[in-house]
């Protein structure tokens, strides 16, 4: 039997393209009606944005603990948050939590450096793209990453707070999204890390000038592959 997955969610469309996600590379793993069971638990998306406004990541974590807690007592073995951002707030989390955790971020610093790349793009909320979410995994294995200049990022981040949150999707914007990465292309980039779980709304391998690199997808693969026993966890 697969172990039982909990999705601590934060944001609506990520965890919901996560969840479908996870059926879906269950389906080509396991077979098509071997499905884990997946459990998931959310706080209102607003709690964990107010906290990330205060730079409360004590708060988040908090927020991660509960949910995981729920998600323990409804079965789950282990759990993952689809949500780029408060990969910060899991360290926080994993002393308190009864059951540990999966983060993107080590899953998406292993695949881009399996691939041998070098430099990488990175796009998704300017708190993602200023900050230190996937910097410090890849730059410990040699990778560079690069980031859209001020006004390119404003425009990516007033896409997702604006759009892609909420579910919408505008041609203009993937059009500008787009634009934004072949930027990062002709600047040597030799991948692109969404690093929004809302992106693939927009980008996918099939309209991106450089190979991409989906965190909530490759989550869903590795939480599949740990519920059937292929990936340990720690």
């Amino acid at each position: 039997m697969a172990k039982h997955i909990g999705i601590v969610a934060v944001s609506p469309e990520g965890s919901a393209l996560c969840y479908r996600e996870i059926f879906r590379l269950a389906a080509k793993l396991i077979g098509e009606h071997n499905h884990p069971t997946v459990s998931l638990h959310n706080e209102p998306l607003a709690v964990y944005v107010e906290a990330v406004r205060r730079d409360d990541w004590h708060k988040v974590g908090e927020l991660l603990v509960k949910s995981s807690r729920i998600l323990a007592a409804a079965g789950a073995e282990f759990c993952i948050v689809p949500d780029n951002l408060m990969q910060h707030g899991v360290h926080l989390a994993e002393g308190a939590s009864p059951i540990p955790w999966l983060t993107m971020t080590e899953l998406v610093a292993e695949r881009i450096s399996h691939d041998g790349r070098k430099s990488v793009g990175l796009i998704g909320t300017k708190m993602v793209m200023f900050g230190s979410t996937y910097q410090t995994h890849l730059g410990i294995r040699g990778v560079k990453v690069l980031i859209p200049d001020q006004d390119d990022a404003q425009t990516v981040d007033e896409i997702i707070f604006r759009e892609l949150v909420f579910g919408r999707v505008r041609e203009e914007s993937e059009n500008r999204m787009v634009g934004v990465i072949r930027k990062l292309a002709d600047n040597g980039c030799e991948g692109v890390i969404l690093g929004c779980s809302e992106a693939p709304l927009l980008v996918s391998s099939d309209n991106s000038p450089i190979p991409v690199y989906d965190p909530t997808s490759l989550l869903a693969e590795g939480a599949v592959r740990c519920a059937i026993g292929e990936r340990p966890l720690k």
